[in-house]
């Protein structure tokens, strides 16, 4: 895999300046130019983009990395408009060419029209609430995890564009109580983890 894909879906919303998920965008970045033979595109969803040149980076890219805040147990509002537009535009234009039903048999095989196999993504996401909320019984998220729970529909999203989830990293109580070198220092570790497997597929 040469060909890298950042996609920063934070932008600046009321208390939200979006610091944190733009140097995680930043780390990320820095870390594959600094390695020979990779090419790396970036999108932020804060700035304008082009619907067609944004397909264009999701069929180029071996590898998608997505950098999100989590708001209000969501992504954030212009993150998701930015995925219903460019998804939407992608439709058989290389992002997929249908939900993979026919006619003939409608009851099954859907969500099999991809168009991105072979492809993989990776998905960090920041969080105001501790990861105890996720993990301990009588908390908050019923001892479910972000992957489990509030991510179930991203992960099927890129599921019917055909991608594979290598996978996801997330940060926690990021708002009160963040030790951004930590947290700096434990992504870097994630990425040098898995990136003899993501280069060499």
């Amino acid at each position: 895999m040469k060909n890298i894909l950042i996609l920063y879906g934070g932008h600046p919303f009321a208390h939200s300046p979006g610091a944190f998920n733009k140097t995680l965008l930043e780390t990320t970045e820095a870390f594959f130019t600094a390695k020979k033979g990779y090419t790396v595109r970036t999108t932020q969803v804060a700035e304008s983009y082009e619907l067609q040149k944004e397909v264009e980076k999701f069929t180029w890219a071996d590898l998608i990395i997505y950098h999100t805040p989590i708001w209000w147990f969501q992504l954030p509002f212009g993150f998701k408009t930015y995925l219903d537009k460019v998804l939407t535009h992608g439709h058989q234009k290389g992002m997929y060419e249908s939900d993979g039903r026919t006619r003939k048999n409608p009851a099954i095989n859907y969500g099999t029209g991809g168009s991105l196999h072979g492809k993989k993504y990776i998905i960090t996401t920041s969080w105001n609430a501790p990861e105890e909320a996720f993990t301990l019984a009588g908390e908050f998220f019923d001892q479910k995890s972000v992957d489990e729970g509030v991510l179930f529909g991203f992960h099927k999203m890129n599921q019917f564009l055909g991608l594979e989830h290598l996978d996801s990293k997330h940060f926690h109580d990021v708002e009160k109580n963040a030790d951004v070198p930590k947290a700096l220092q434990d992504y870097t570790a994630f990425l040098e983890h898995h990136f003899e497997e993501v280069l060499q597929d």
